[in-house]
């Protein structure tokens, strides 16, 4: 069995339910998911208004090489009805692969670890939640310290279900 750590994060719909319909068939088609971090919301990262996204962060136990993993995860983003069309646009759910083990890999479709991670608050304080300790295995700093570093000064709070 392989770790992965996934950001799951969705800005259209019932964002909630978005998500937890990730999670699920994250959980049936991908590996266990065996730990997840509280819901955050956070405004949309780049220069297109839309939505506030609600993110959070998956622990998944595979069987799936990464590549594979990546591929399985594209599937239920189009399962679930997303469509690319705007980049960094509105969506109903996105599902990156962050970490994978410790493993460095760079090929056409995949970057692990994920190229945009340690300059994310959106990423990194969902899994800083979850996996403080990891170390990234290029940066070889601990996430926690990567948030400590973070220059993204985007606004990250946990989700209150009422305010959906």
């Amino acid at each position: 069995m392989n770790t992965a750590y996934l950001l799951t994060g969705g800005n259209m719909g019932s964002r909630e339910a978005q998500l937890a319909r990730a999670k699920t068939l994250i959980h049936e088609q991908a590996g266990k998911v065996i730990q997840a971090s509280s819901l955050y919301e956070t405004s949309a990262w780049g220069n297109i208004p839309q939505p506030a996204f609600l993110n959070q962060v998956l622990c998944v136990e595979t069987t799936l090489d990464a590549t594979a993993l990546l591929y399985k995860v594209l599937d239920i983003e189009q399962q679930m009805g997303r469509e690319r069309s705007i980049k960094y646009g509105p969506r109903i759910i996105d599902i990156d692969v962050l970490l994978y083990e410790d493993l460095i890999l760079e090929t056409a479709d995949l970057t692990v670890p994920h190229p945009f991670l340690h300059v994310r608050r959106f990423t990194l304080v969902p899994l800083a939640e979850i996996a403080p300790h990891f170390i990234h295995p290029v940066l070889n700093k601990s996430i926690h310290q990567l948030l400590l570093e973070c220059p993204d000064a985007l606004d990250v709070k946990k989700f209150s279900p009422e305010n959906e």
